[in-house]
């Protein structure tokens, strides 16, 4: 059964309208979490709010929201402050323009949604829209409330429904300049690049998320089932950090190698693995022909 829609309202192309619903698109229930507990008791703990001067505990009827100023200095902000400038949902999705998909930096995009058709008489209306976007190859830009904040949220054609993912603000993007001008360019020769994107073709792949395993949560999810049937848990030995590497083109060509010798190593485990069995069998008839002789 699906879950319950997020969000509920109209999507507006111009004059044509439907309404639809939308649903979160990733979720974290699968996730291990743990809670903080008492050791001697084994009950969950529960947090409270205090004072970071005086270190007494702050009740719920004296909790205020405040804004800092300056270092330890803040305004207060009350609720129905707040209130007055909160955005009021329309529950519209209103386009306002198409754009090529290439053109949004993935920066920007934030949070995912399916969005689906809210109802059999909406289903026309948003196939229409859904399969234009298909046809020029572009995505919607529109803006919506969402809990009081208003969001830009860029929509495209997803199987037979579309993809909703809200965008970032400029300002909630650091500048790539800060971090990207004090890289030094080196004067790098064309052999090196050529070995670099020989080794780059050799790991070719297609993206395919099924193959991402999440190591540390299967990990986790290993040692609560130990831990709960009272097993010891032994932490594993470091690994030896691999030393430095002095040379690039040694270790471009080393890679390159590297292939080669796994490849070469599995050879030559085989044929040995081989004779092995060879041997094996000879040894089996021989003494199997002596005890016919005896």
């Amino acid at each position: 059964m699906a879950p319950r829609a997020y969000w509920k309202g109209t999507l507006k192309l111009s004059l044509v309208s439907c309404p639809v619903a939308l649903y979160p698109a990733t979720t974290a229930a699968e996730k291990t979490r743990f809670h903080m507990i008492n050791r001697e008791t084994g009950n969950r703990l529960r947090q409270q709010m205090i004072d970071s001067v005086t270190g007494d505990v702050v009740e719920d009827g004296e909790r205020a929201r405040g804004y800092e100023l300056h270092k330890g200095k803040y305004v207060e902000i009350e609720k129905e402050e707040l209130e007055a400038v909160q955005i009021e949902s329309n529950h519209a999705i209103d386009i306002e323009s198409f754009v090529p998909r290439h053109e949004i930096d993935q920066r920007y995009l934030n949070h995912p949604y399916y969005i689906t058709p809210d109802g059999k008489a909406a289903v026309d209306a948003f196939a229409v829209i859904r399969d234009a976007m298909k046809d020029e190859e572009r995505v919607a830009l529109a803006r919506i409330v969402l809990t009081n904040r208003e969001h830009v949220i860029a929509i495209e054609p997803l199987a037979k429904g579309m993809l909703g993912t809200t965008l970032r603000y400029p300002y909630e993007l650091r500048d790539e300049g800060e971090f990207f001008d004090d890289i030094k360019s080196p004067k790098i020769t064309k052999d090196m690049v050529e070995l670099a994107s020989h080794i780059l073709r050799t790991k070719a792949a297609h993206f395919d998320p099924s193959k991402f395993k999440d190591e540390y949560e299967t990990a986790l999810k290993t040692l609560v089932k130990r831990k709960a049937s009272g097993k010891t848990i032994a932490r594993p030995e470091p690994e030896e950090r691999p030393s430095n590497v002095v040379s690039l083109m040694d270790a471009l060509k080393q890679s390159l190698k590297g292939r080669g010798g796994k490849k070469t190593a599995a050879k030559s485990h085989a044929r040995r693995a081989t004779g092995r069995q060879r041997s094996t069998r000879k040894t089996q008839r021989s003494a199997g022909r002596q005890r016919k002789a005896g």
